[in-house]
């Protein structure tokens, strides 16, 4: 597998690469980590101090700054690396951060993200960096709000769309299960909508037998959890009671008028919840 991640020497960034040396992987990914220089936040107008009658930015001395950043990102990540064990390598930029990572994974590699960074200015001219990769990546995106932790409890939301299928299909496939280890436990939400039909509620039902199945078959320790009601609302619920170390879902789920109604559930995930989220396409 290869993962691209972004670094900026943020504790969110570290904890981003601890991630990736934690997760039990199948195959250890091929490591692509991308610091990127924005020069346009060296010239950006708000930097000046609005006290100061006459005073201009040093453009120059910016720069310097954020070139001088970068060399330091980039020693401290490739001893990162070494230390997690991880092979890779580290690249510096210039240009958006978002733009840099989604060509670098080219629609296939897994991106890896800090929910947060380390320059304010950076994230008002950019919007979200980890909104934007997840809105509009072709491929799984991490999104990292916590310090790395082994997974003991994952929480996968699934509707028995194409999407969630393939967050399930993820989860079989490239991580592995230790035999010897203490199993790690699947807490499988299903939401179905406020509707009075026997057979929604047959439909929900058998759908989370058929996937919990196919989960315990590699070893994973699953729990059927139905709910009733929003669907972003109520895994939301779920993660609030049951405090999962991961979020696992897909980016679309089966109802495109449901998604114009409520808003996209993975994008509601990712504001609203404190836990670390895989979206998964």
């Amino acid at each position: 597998m290869k993962a691209v991640i972004g670094v900026d020497g943020s504790k969110y960034s570290e904890w981003a690469l601890g991630w990736l040396g934690r997760i039990p992987f199948r195959v250890a990914p091929r490591v692509t980590a991308i610091h990127s220089i924005d020069f346009n936040s060296a010239r950006a107008p708000f930097v000046t101090h609005p006290t100061v009658t006459g005073y201009e930015p040093d453009v120059g001395e910016a720069i310097h700054f954020l070139e001088s950043r970068a060399k330091r990102v980039e020693t401290e990540t490739k001893q990162s690396l070494e230390d997690l064990g991880l092979n890779g390598s580290v690249r510096v930029e210039k240009g958006q951060i978002a733009q840099a990572l989604l060509k670098h994974a080219g629609g296939t590699a897994l991106i890896v993200v800090g929910s947060r960074g380390l320059d304010a200015i950076d994230r008002f001219m950019l919007g979200s960096v980890s909104t934007a990769i997840a809105l509009h990546a072709s491929s799984p995106v991490l999104i990292i709000k916590e310090p790395p932790q082994p997974l003991r409890r994952v929480l996968v939301a699934t509707d028995g769309s194409a999407s969630s299928n393939r967050a399930i299909q993820f989860l079989m496939k490239q991580l592995k299960i230790d035999p010897k280890a203490e199993p790690i436990v699947i807490l499988l939400v299903h939401v179905m909508p406020f509707l009075r039909y026997t057979v929604v509620k047959e439909a929900g039902e058998k759908l989370l037998a058929r996937e919990a199945a196919s989960l315990e078959r590699v070893g994973y320790l699953v729990r059927q959890i139905p709910r009733v009601g929003p669907a972003a609302e109520e895994i939301l619920r779920v993660v609030s009671l049951e405090q999962p170390d991961l979020i696992v879902t897909g980016a679309k789920g089966r109802s495109a008028v449901a998604r114009f109604l409520q808003g996209s559930v993975s994008t509601k995930l990712i504001h609203q919840s404190a836990c670390s989220t895989l979206i998964v396409r």
